[in-house]
């Protein structure tokens, strides 16, 4: 139960840590940071970097060699002078020698590569691409439609279809996405349930981490500088963990609240409207749940990372006690990534009720599945019967360690403080 001087420790606790110019400046730069970071990546898998690439086009008849010279020309990456295509006619049985012939210019990179068009391409669509490093997808993203055009087109050629026909067969099929509910309206699902996802499983991971390395830091300062036995000589090791951990969880609570802030904006107005594509489905239950969830991780991981602290007496010590429990954050983090392809996979059902895990993957769930309340529920429980286990076994070796220094303690010197008696 809370008593004075625990409720003492977390107002120390919040002076420090919800007052300190490092947190305003990471509670303000966060979303900066994770846009970016969202940013950066959209940059990186747009940027081809493929300028100056030079490529021969070999087919095996004249005819198809200058169809595909009119057709690719007037490719924009063509025509801007990113690429440089050239044209020859071999034959299926002379490219082998051919080949020979440029693998000088193909290894020494002054031609990208050769992209071999044979009559059995009709039939089968197999082209083949020689090269010295063949696995570049920007050229097969850039040159299948062009060629894909070409061979469909030869292979109507003839059967009396007019371009509309033929306009409509190169046509690749679009998914519209609609949700079927219990309620009779059945609306299309746009893109934004999935956007919020990996933004929740983005903040649940930085979160995490951070606040976890920075209480860890804590103990381990506070048991270096003695500040820890002053402490300790007004209040027991017990209240002293309590209310660090939940100080320090209240911190980074109220950290995430403001973090949400827009999003609770864009569900409580309708004068923002968000483009159909990026429209979500989400209520404030979801809010509330993503932020019981997350309380509960805090306490769950402020408690591990506090124990962890207490064994050492530097952070250069600490890593490798410290890394199980990053373990416990990345693992369910790759977790949730799988669920953008698939939310009802397997391994993220079951994740999603497995201890430490469920606390990231569940409500990355919750927000792409239609399901009952009752299941977040259940992976709360879970959560709180992981507290009342792992928090006292925490708590007697926060006791022994917090006042121990010297040697780093081996894991049976571990085992003994939790078997010991209080």
């Amino acid at each position: 139960m809370l008593n004075y001087r625990i409720i003492a420790v977390i107002k120390r606790e919040l002076r420090e840590k919800l007052m300190s110019k490092a947190f305003i400046i990471m509670t303000l730069l966060m979303p900066v940071i994770m846009f970016g970071f969202i940013g950066l990546q959209a940059l990186m898998v747009s940027f081809q970097g493929d300028k100056g690439t030079k490529i021969e086009i070999i087919t095996e008849t004249r005819d198809l060699t200058e169809e595909c010279k009119e057709s690719f020309n007037k490719l924009p990456f063509v025509e801007d002078g990113s690429w440089t295509l050239t044209y020859n006619t071999v034959s299926g049985k002379e490219l082998k020698g051919y080949i020979d012939t440029k693998k000088g210019e193909l290894l020494s990179k002054k031609l990208t590569g050769i992209i071999f068009i044979p009559q059995k391409a009709l039939e089968d669509k197999g082209v083949e691409y020689y090269a010295k490093t063949p696995n570049k997808m920007t050229i097969s993203l850039k040159m299948n439609g062009p060629i894909n055009k070409i061979l469909i087109d030869r292979y109507f050629r003839g059967k009396a279809l007019t371009d509309q026909e033929l306009t409509f067969v190169r046509k690749s099929v679009e998914f519209n996405n609609f949700k079927v509910t219990k309620e009779d309206k059945i609306e299309k699902q746009a893109l934004g349930n999935i956007v919020l996802a990996f933004v929740f499983a983005f903040l649940l991971y930085m979160s995490l981490i951070m606040s976890g390395s920075m209480t860890m830091t804590a103990v381990i300062e506070e048991k270096t500088s003695k500040v820890v036995e002053v402490l300790l000589s007004s209040v027991s090791s017990k209240e002293l963990m309590t209310g660090k951990v939940l100080g320090t969880s209240i911190t980074f609570l109220a950290q995430m609240i403001i973090w949400l802030l827009p999003l609770i904006v864009l569900m409580s107005t309708s004068l923002i409207a968000l483009p159909d594509k990026f429209k979500f489905d989400i209520g404030y239950g979801h809010l509330i749940y993503f932020l019981c969830n997350f309380f509960l991780g805090l306490v769950i991981y402020q408690g591990l990372f506090s124990m962890v602290g207490s064994m050492f007496n530097a952070p250069q010590e600490a890593q490798q006690g410290v890394f199980p429990l990053m373990l416990l954050i990345i693992i369910p983090f790759f977790i949730s990534f799988s669920m953008i392809n698939n939310p009802d996979n397997i391994i993220a059902v079951i994740a999603s009720y497995i201890p430490f895990a469920t606390i990231i993957v569940m409500p990355c769930r919750f927000t792409l599945v239609d399901m009952p309340i009752i299941y977040p529920l259940i992976s709360c429980v879970i959560n709180i019967a992981t507290l009342i286990l792992i928090f006292p076994i925490a708590g007697k070796i926060y006791r022994v360690g917090i006042l121990r220094t010297g040697t780093k303690p081996t894991l049976r010197e571990v085992i003994k403080w939790v078997n010991a008696k209080e």
